[in-house]
């Protein structure tokens, strides 16, 4: 297929596509004798490995790592989990910051809407920010 269908299928910029194959995420790809590239079908798949890779947060190196016959035909099962492995456990750490993160604001919100009574805007936004400091809204 030429780079026009494969952007079509893919949902990829042909700029895309070119990019990813400069960056050796895509093996070489034959030329026709008009120079346009001719695309085998799998190449699909690399690509829909690689959207849901970033979408993951593998940069472009660790995708390169990862990808059978970006580099090299041979594929090293036991590094290809590790990096996964420690892919999903980078992951994990960030979830539970975010979470964190989520229940800080969760108490900063209900602090602010627990103002005592009379109290008006700018001296609750002084108690939030000042139990804040303290360590506790």
């Amino acid at each position: 297929m030429n780079i026009g269908e494969l952007a079509q299928l893919s949902g990829l910029a042909a700029s895309r596509i070119r990019f990813y194959e400069a960056q050796g995420l895509l093996p070489q790809v034959q030329r026709q004798a008009n120079g346009y590239r001719r695309y085998p079908p799998q190449i699909l798949q690399t690509l829909k490995i690689i959207q849901c890779a970033q979408q993951a947060g593998f940069s472009l190196d660790e995708l390169k790592q990862l990808l059978p016959g970006c580099e090299s035909s041979d594929v090293d099962h036991e590094a290809l989990l590790q990096n996964l492995e420690r892919k999903v456990g980078q992951i994990e750490e960030m979830q539970q910051h975010l979470a964190q993160s989520k229940a800080q604001l969760l108490e900063i919100i209900d602090s602010i809407r627990d103002r005592p009574e009379g109290m008006d805007c700018s001296e609750n936004a002084e108690r939030v920010m000042a139990s804040i400091k303290g360590g506790r809204p």
